[in-house]
């Protein structure tokens, strides 16, 4: 494959198990989420001193091209453009909401994209990087529009609530 491949393709699933990752906000660093006891890290970066993490999207989605079903992973700035908002936002949002991270797959079921894609900076990783998304569908919307929508019009979906943060 070429370094960079556009492709359309439709969106078959998307897994939030594990969905963002915490860096500084200051020197973009990755902070680590776990010791080797399992006690949380502080949020302290060691390289710039600084006390103010963020979370950034880190999510693996799987695709069907006219050719194949791939698995692909999708980092924060990509990720922004189908979320509509940072991972932070969407952490929240899903902690006030606890069934909204469920119903993502349902809002994104059968999404045509065009997607470009990258190979990986680590020749370790499993996955093609995402390099950039374009939503087909003239009426897309981003999921956490629709899924603000479904949780106000009917907090009888879960544990939706109507306020907002």
């Amino acid at each position: 494959m070429e370094a960079t491949e556009s492709v359309l393709c439709t969106l078959l699933a998307v897994d939030l198990n594990d969905y963002c990752y915490r860096v500084c906000s200051r020197c973009q660093r990755v902070l680590p989420s776990v010791n080797n006891n399992g006690l949380a890290y502080s949020s302290f970066c060691k390289f710039c001193k600084s006390n103010e993490p963020k979370l950034l999207y880190r999510i693996l989605m799987s695709i069907a091209t006219d050719t194949s079903v791939k698995t692909v992973i999708c980092f924060d700035r990509v990720a922004t453009v189908l979320f509509g908002c940072s991972a932070d936002e969407f952490f929240h949002f899903t902690k006030l909401n606890p069934k909204a991270a469920s119903m993502v797959n349902k809002v994104f079921d059968g999404e045509m994209l065009r997607m470009t894609l990258a190979r990986p900076h680590n020749r370790n990783a499993q996955h093609m990087r995402v390099a950039s998304v374009v939503p087909l569908r003239s009426g897309f919307q981003p999921a956490i529009v629709t899924l603000t929508e479904l949780c106000t019009k009917n907090a009888s979906l879960g544990n939706c609530s109507t306020t907002k943060s």
